[in-house]
């Protein structure tokens, strides 16, 4: 690549068409807890935040939001089942579509990621099990996290809970998103159906491949329904064993799981590569996610640990269609931006991605042109 003239010959900056939507590039804003949003309302602060990180044509992806009162695991992390957050989302949706964002909100349920202090009336976590979590140290490397033993989840029960999900994504499209991500990575309740090493049950929810993958494609099925499916994605980790949620053969889930989404119609998948075993942490592996990408029909979207290079590979070699940056696109608002020209990139600080201040760590990273003039403005 060396001879990048322009912008327009590097892939990653190239335009895509996104189901509907026309994307003017392929560098995607990524998922990012933040737990800024008090008392699980999104804050007036979340609008500099995600409109700095816009660009015309651009495609974020908001934060995990939570779907109901029971699905909450971490402090201030946002939700969208009350008319309160919904309305508190409106100019943050309002701010990105005024700078000519695609904007998707990441709706998600923790199930026995949780403990009893996040839950109504102190109760149990939910979950597919029973079987507890072991505590884990949280991903600012520092606090330990402990976790309640969770309730199974009734049979009967399951509905409601896809119902919330529906719910929530009706919610996401009032309060002005495009459409929205269903969250089924990382350990989180989707994930404790779909995975052999979490999933215990011996009802039509647990037992083989498709038992397991029944919850999932009921919420996908409740989503595509209520919004349309050129409004919904998913993202999934299937080789990821984030909170012990591992599967005996990740390869036959993952490409169960795009084989049934192609069914209905879904404009995305967005995977998590093999080498992000847990959070933050590469692994030399010898999986890929390749055969997923050739068998979904939709948009394929790859995160997990890349840089500019990386993802320009990616594209180039057609393994994905889009690449969503985290740690990176944080750092960087204008991310997009000095991809583009092959800027220096600032760098990250790991001990302010979690803490509950308004700006510092949030929205004071400089833009190019701030970092270039740096020294001119200690006035």
């Amino acid at each position: 690549m060396g001879e990048e003239s322009s912008a327009s010959v590097v892939p990653l900056l190239t335009p895509y068409k996104m189901g509907k939507f026309e994307l003017s590039h392929r560098v995607i804003l990524a998922p990012l807890t933040r737990q800024r949003s008090y008392g699980n309302v999104p804050q007036p602060h979340a609008i500099l935040y995600y409109s700095q990180r816009t660009s015309k044509g651009g495609f974020l992806i908001a934060e995990a939001t939570g779907v109901s009162d029971t699905a909450q695991g971490y402090p201030d992390t946002p939700g969208v089942w009350t008319k309160e957050q919904v309305e508190a989302w409106k100019p943050i949706v309002n701010a990105v579509h005024e700078k000519g964002g695609v904007f998707f909100c990441q709706i998600w349920h923790v199930g026995r990621v949780s403990n009893t202090s996040y839950q109504p009336n102190g109760q149990a976590p939910i979950s597919s099990t029973d079987k507890p979590l072991t505590p884990q140290v949280r991903s600012n490397g520092i606090d330990v996290a402990e976790f309640s033993a969770p309730r199974r989840l009734r049979t009967e029960e399951i509905p409601g809970i896809v119902n919330d999900f529906r719910l929530a994504a009706r919610n996401a499209i009032e309060a002005g998103f495009d459409g929205v991500e269903i969250h089924g990575a990382h350990g989180y309740l989707i994930e404790q159906f779909l995975k052999d090493q979490v999933n215990d049950r011996t009802d039509q929810y647990g037992g083989s491949l498709e038992n397991r993958c029944r919850f999932a494609l009921e919420i996908v099925e409740a989503v595509v329904n209520e919004i349309g499916a050129d409004k919904v994605g998913i993202r999934l980790s299937p080789f990821a064993s984030y909170s012990e949620a591992g599967d005996s053969n990740p390869k036959a889930l993952g490409l169960y799981m795009v084989e049934s989404l192609n069914k209905y119609g879904v404009t995305y998948c967005h995977m998590v590569e093999p080498r992000m075993k847990t959070v933050g942490e590469m692994h030399e592996c010898p999986h890929s996610l390749v055969p997923m990408r050739k068998a979904f029909n939709g948009t394929f979207i790859v995160a997990g640990g890349y840089t500019r290079e990386d993802g320009i590979q990616a594209i180039a070699e057609d393994r994905a269609d889009l690449v969503a940056y985290g740690r990176w696109f944080l750092a960087n608002p204008d991310l997009p931006k000095r991809f583009a020209l092959d800027a220096p990139l600032n760098k990250y600080n790991r001990s302010t991605f979690y803490i509950p201040d308004p700006v510092a760590g949030y929205t004071d990273y400089p833009f190019l042109e701030e970092s270039l003039d740096q020294p001119q403005k200690e006035n």
